[in-house]
């Protein structure tokens, strides 16, 4: 087992700054080499302080406000365009940070890209769901609507 520091929110794994303990070959083939994480020594405990004071910084002030965010989010369903074929094929994929800016392009608020997650690849028009974690206690479903652009 190796123990390491989260920089990033890895879903079922913990939020960044928590010290975990993840199988060798995951740290070593998936978590190090994308950044997600750093091996875990002495010193880095001033590391984790810093990283646990950035999210607090990124996260709602209260869970009301995730709420009430939440609430606002789920109302009625976001518009995604995009190009897509005439088939309805599109031209790549929908990804996180394409959400979070149709999200505040909407005026539903902002969101962070890292707190989406979309069910599967989008690869054509049509309506989808994706997950929301606003709060470490909040989380909602949202409706997309993936529209081709004209």
């Amino acid at each position: 087992m190796a123990k390491l520091i989260l920089t990033h929110e890895v879903t079922g794994v913990g939020a960044a700054g928590d010290i975990v303990e993840v199988k060798n070959g995951y740290a070593r083939n998936y978590l190090l080499p994308r950044g997600f994480a750093l091996t875990w020594s002495k010193g880095g405990e001033k590391q984790v302080e810093s990283i646990q004071a950035a999210r607090t910084a990124r996260e709602h002030a209260s869970v009301e406000a995730a709420q009430a965010q939440g609430s606002a989010l789920t109302a009625k369903p976001v518009r995604l365009v995009v190009k897509a074929g005439e088939s309805g094929r599109l031209f790549g994929t929908v990804k996180a940070e394409d959400v979070a800016k149709a999200v505040a392009a909407a005026g539903l608020g902002t969101i962070d890209k890292r707190k989406v997650e979309l069910p599967a690849h989008i690869k054509s028009v049509g309506s989808y769901h994706a997950n929301v974690r606003l709060h470490s206690d909040v989380a909602v479903v949202i409706d997309l609507d993936v529209v081709a652009a004209k």
